[in-house]
């Protein structure tokens, strides 16, 4: 994993975000946008996933689209990022696009460091996520969802789930007293990816008194 560091070196808000090639590209769209819209200064980590189907997913799942299913790495991955966290001055928040956004939903369930969780348009499809979250408590008090307007109507028939998903599952944060908000944002899945985590990480970050 290779990391790359953004914002407030000295900042007491710490994003830390798993990224790809793509989300690499937008990043500093992201980080101007978020400077612009929230209320504290922050440091952005972004650490390059190497294996994303792997290295992203809590349990293994078929494919839903090629050929490359999904591993069972997210344990050794939120390890090595929980390394990040070490200094307990500093209040973390984990966030990202897609499947980084769904991984970072799952991680919250598994430690409590996190203030505050960004999924933006997050693959909450992946099978068997909405019934373990029914089955298990989240660690965090403020969760961001947001999803493309046209996501739910893709082909692919497992992806096309994800609007119902994502539905259910903030319904479920609510019933259960977390602070969540769910926005629909225009286009696709592929639309304005560094923008639509900008604004998932600065609700979050702007949810701390």
């Amino acid at each position: 994993m290779k990391i790359y560091e953004f914002g407030n070196p000295d900042a007491d808000s710490i994003l830390i975000q798993p990224i790809d090639d793509h989300d690499l590209e937008g990043i500093e769209n992201e980080v101007i946008f978020i400077t612009e819209n929230c209320n504290k200064r922050f440091r952005l980590i972004a650490v390059r996933i190497d294996d994303w189907n792997a290295d992203l997913s809590p349990w293994e799942a078929p494919a839903v689209f090629g050929k490359e299913g999904f591993g069972n790495g997210a344990g050794e991955t939120l390890a090595k990022l929980l390394d990040i966290c070490a200094d307990k001055r500093k209040t973390y928040y984990i966030g990202g696009y897609s499947l980084a956004g769904f991984f970072a939903l799952w991680a919250a369930y598994q430690t409590d460091i996190f203030s505050g969780v960004a999924a933006a348009s997050p693959s909450v499809w992946f099978p068997g996520f909405a019934d373990y979250m029914k089955e298990h408590s989240i660690r965090t008090g403020s969760v961001y969802l947001s999803l493309g307007d046209k996501e739910e109507k893709a082909r692919n028939p497992v992806m096309a789930t994800v609007g119902d998903r994502i539905r259910e599952i903030y319904g479920l944060l609510q019933e259960r007293g977390v602070n969540c908000i769910l926005e629909w944002n225009e286009g696709n899945h592929f639309r304005d990816a560094d923008i639509r985590t900008a604004k998932a990480f600065a609700w979050i970050i702007n949810q701390q008194r």
